[in-house]
């Protein structure tokens, strides 16, 4: 498997950890959901919002376009159906993306600046595998956050979420 592989790998995951998270989110009360909690972003919406901010940033950023900031910590979406929606939809942008990924795109750098305004020049494949670590990391703290919930927090270990099909090509969910 090399490196573009590797992430169209981990796009896979990331919708289909995605799709379990919202499922198991929307058991909860909307109040449930936006209830203020010990957490970086202050509520499992608020989470899930975050994770939506940054996608956009990021995919940008990968497009060569940049974003106006909104903050990292707006609620770009109130209404969690809505936000679910959403997230069906940059998810497959995010596996197009994954799909589109060329080697010499990889070995090359990004110039961007931060939302504190401070510049920086990383290596792509660098800033890659941290757009799918960043996530699975939130997703990582809204797993926790449910445990302070009566709903159970889904599976999420990638092993878990699928697995190779035998005759090749195409992943299979568990």
């Amino acid at each position: 498997m090399n490196v573009a592989n590797h992430f169209q790998l981990l796009a896979r995951y990331n919708t289909l950890a995605n799709q379990r998270i919202y499922e198991t989110c929307d058991r909860l009360s909307d109040g449930e959901r936006k209830q203020i909690r010990p957490a970086f972003f202050k509520s499992i919406h608020g989470t899930l919002n975050h994770i939506m901010v940054s996608d956009r940033i990021w995919l940008a950023r990968f497009a060569g376009k940049t974003i106006p900031s909104t903050g990292l910590d707006a609620i770009l979406y109130a209404d969690f159906h809505e936000l679910w929606q959403v997230r069906i939809t940059e998810d497959e942008r995010i596996e197009s993306f994954a799909a589109n990924i060329e080697d010499e795109f990889l070995q090359g750098t990004i110039q961007y600046v931060n939302n504190q305004g401070k510049k920086y020049d990383d290596p792509v494949f660098l800033l890659v595998a941290h757009f799918f670590n960043h996530q699975t990391h939130h997703r990582g703290q809204i797993h926790d956050l449910l445990t302070q919930t009566n709903v159970k927090p889904p599976v999420l270990d990638m092993h878990r979420v699928f697995k190779p099909n035998p005759e090749g090509g195409q992943w299979e969910i568990f």
